[in-house]
């Protein structure tokens, strides 16, 4: 027995030491005592920083929503972080509201990248942080990115405006800041510029008769063939200050001191930089390129012979057929291109049998109208209505019902109204249309008048890239990049096309990018006017809206009724129904309306004058008031 006990208890040993090292095999052996102690210290250290953290935040006293914000926020920054970011003067979480930092014109610290923001509770997105960042995010603008402080977005004012009528929002804004109110002071002097053009150009006109006839007395000779006349310095000076596509761009300068008195010159730059989309002037310039080139023109005038054609191409026909026609070429060639095209017809056609100076102002108003109401048959060619038909949900049926058939009659109404007016001038012209035909029959016809056959591919080309331009309309680098190859192609094509100057089409981009510089500040008056019409009642709020389109881009005007909240569908219809019937009171009333003038022009002596194309543009505006109001509010 005693021998057997031994024998099984040496056995029960040998098979625990085995079970002990196959259990050491598979688990490894519990930690240190010192590893225990320094995971235990980790975990306090933590709980103690955010103790800290928090400590740290309560300290600021800040409200409830920005605390929770800033809590958030700080669960992924170190103690020493969150001490450098409350470091500054003034921060997202500082406890001060939007509309104070605006006031205060602080440049602050951004809220935290994707962490929420502690005024709306939204999470913050920014693009590449190595990149400065925007002054106003996504949820202030309810748009994209803003860089520049200034124009502070509409929506900051409004928690502090509640129960506030016109006159007190305005008087708010001027308050919190001043600099809108300048900005708006200069948007007006260049617009009173524009109607003081014409004066200008007269005194330009007299200080160059007087300069010649300084000359004349001092015996001035020309004594080197490469010699040049001397000029009048206060002449010249004069005469592009009544340059009408020059005044928008001549009014930046000012403008300039008064963003870096009210902000800092880094803030203009990043308003010309990145919140000003420069595309519109662009496309504008590339678009009358294109579309007064030989091929196009020829075609156009082709396809506006056969209404010509009705009326036996007397200077009526043509007068009626493109002033009928060519604007509602806007709904689909864009306006731009239809301004453009109806413009260099009539210059050819009509204005150069030299009608009476009235007749010259009805045409350039009709014009205007008719352009800015052609563009109403689609959803996707006038800017007015692009700005809005995404929005609100208006497709091509919807324009065509509401507006583009109204459009086609008001159109045609306005201008047999006008060719009954002016009946006996338009028989003077037929008389000169027939004594100049019978003269050029006696005489070469000018390189660019020649009636030679184009090929059907040169046509065919000509159109792909004005249909390439329309369709990256709002893609500057692929449509300038057509551009190039048009260039490109029209120097291969040298027999089929007629010499072009870019100088037009670059004042005229350089006029409409001033306006976009100016006008992109007037928001903050402009929208509560805009909510204050909508109380008015649907009548009133078109009235009012055409009156308004008058001192600014009608695409304007519909943009910022598209950020107004909760408008009925009568007053959206009201306030873009205004904007498109007002657009050929003034030049700068819709965007295409430049273009026209600058191919006009010339017709016009002493300059285009506002005040008498406002008063022609009167008659056919009320006609296309009539039509787009009573028809639409009498259901």
């Amino acid at each position: 027995m005693p021998r057997f006990s031994l024998l099984s208890t040496l056995c029960s040993l040998l098979l625990l030491g085995a079970a002990t090292t196959a259990y050491s095999t598979e688990t490894p052996p519990p930690p240190a005592t010192g590893e225990k102690v320094a995971v235990v210290l980790d975990v306090q250290e933590l709980r103690k920083q955010a103790e800290q953290k928090e400590a740290l935040i309560d300290s600021l006293k800040l409200n409830d929503q920005a605390r929770n914000a800033l809590l958030i926020a700080s669960e992924s920054m170190s103690l020493e972080d969150l001490q450098k970011y409350l470091a500054h003067e003034h921060h997202a979480y500082d406890g001060h509201t939007v509309l104070e930092h605006a006031r205060m014109k602080a440049k602050f610290a951004a809220p935290i990248p994707q962490k929420p923001c502690p005024e709306c509770g939204q999470t913050t997105l920014y693009a590449d942080p190595a990149v400065a960042h925007p002054a106003w995010s996504h949820h202030y603008t309810e748009r994209g990115m803003q860089y520049s402080r200034f124009p502070i977005p509409l929506r900051i004012y409004a928690p502090a405006e509640k129960d506030m009528g016109l006159w007190d929002k305005l008087a708010h804004r001027v308050d919190v800041d001043p600099f809108n109110l300048a900005a708006t002071l200069i948007f007006l002097l260049a617009i009173l510029h524009t109607f003081m053009a014409p004066k200008f150009q007269q005194l330009a006109h007299h200080l160059e008769k007087a300069h010649k006839q300084k000359l004349r007395e001092e015996k001035f000779r020309i004594l080197h063939p490469e010699q040049r006349m001397p000029v009048s310095f206060s002449s010249a000076l004069c005469h592009f200050l009544g340059e009408v596509e020059v005044v928008f761009g001549l009014w930046i300068v000012p403008f300039v001191f008064v963003c870096q008195h009210y902000y800092s010159m880094d803030d203009f730059l990043r308003y010309i930089d990145h919140d000003t989309s420069f595309t519109e002037p662009l496309f504008v310039a590339v678009v009358m390129v294109i579309a007064s080139s030989r091929p196009i023109y020829r075609l156009a005038e082709n396809t506006l012979k056969f209404g010509a054609s009705m009326g036996k191409g007397t200077p009526a026909a043509w007068w009626l057929s493109v002033l009928c026609i060519a604007p509602l070429l806007g709904s689909f060639i864009t306006e731009p291109a239809a301004m453009t095209l109806a413009a260099i017809l009539l210059a050819k056609k009509f204005y150069n049998l030299k009608p009476a100076p009235s007749l010259c102002y009805a045409t350039l108003a009709l014009l205007f109208v008719n352009v800015s109401v052609g563009g109403t048959l689609t959803h996707f060619a006038a800017p007015p209505i692009v700005m809005v038909a995404g929005k609100w949900n208006w497709d091509m049926a919807h324009m065509f019902i509401h507006f583009g058939w109204k459009a086609v009659v008001g159109i045609c109404l306005a201008n047999v109204i006008y060719f009954l007016i002016f009946t006996k001038e338009f028989k003077r012209l037929e008389e000169v249309q027939r004594v100049n035909s019978a003269f050029d029959g006696a005489v070469p016809t000018s390189w660019e008048d020649r009636q030679d056959v184009i090929p059907p591919w040169v046509y065919a080309v000509s159109i792909f890239f004005l249909a390439w331009t329309v369709y990256f309309a709002h893609h500057p680098a692929i449509f300038v990049g057509g551009f190039l190859f048009f260039l490109g192609f029209t120097m291969a094509t040298p027999q089929y096309q007629n010499a072009f100057s870019i100088k037009v089409p670059l004042l005229v981009a350089f006029f409409l990018a001033g306006l976009l510089i100016l006008g992109g500040v007037q928001g903050w008056w402009m929208q509560p006017v805009l909510q204050a019409l909508a109380e008015l009642g649907a009548e009133a709020t078109m009235g009012l809206a055409s009156i308004l389109t008058a001192f600014n881009d009608n695409a304007s005007v519909t943009f910022l009724s598209s950020t107004v909240p909760d408008l009925p569908e009568k007053i959206k219809y009201a306030i873009v129904a205004g904007a498109v019937t007002g657009g050929g009171l003034t030049v700068i009333a819709n965007a295409p309306n430049p273009a026209g003038q600058a191919i006009l022009g010339k017709f016009f002596k002493g300059g285009i004058s506002a005040l008498k194309l406002f008063l022609w543009a009167l008659l056919p505006t009320l006609i296309m008031f009539c039509m787009f109001n009573f028809i639409y509010f009498e259901h």
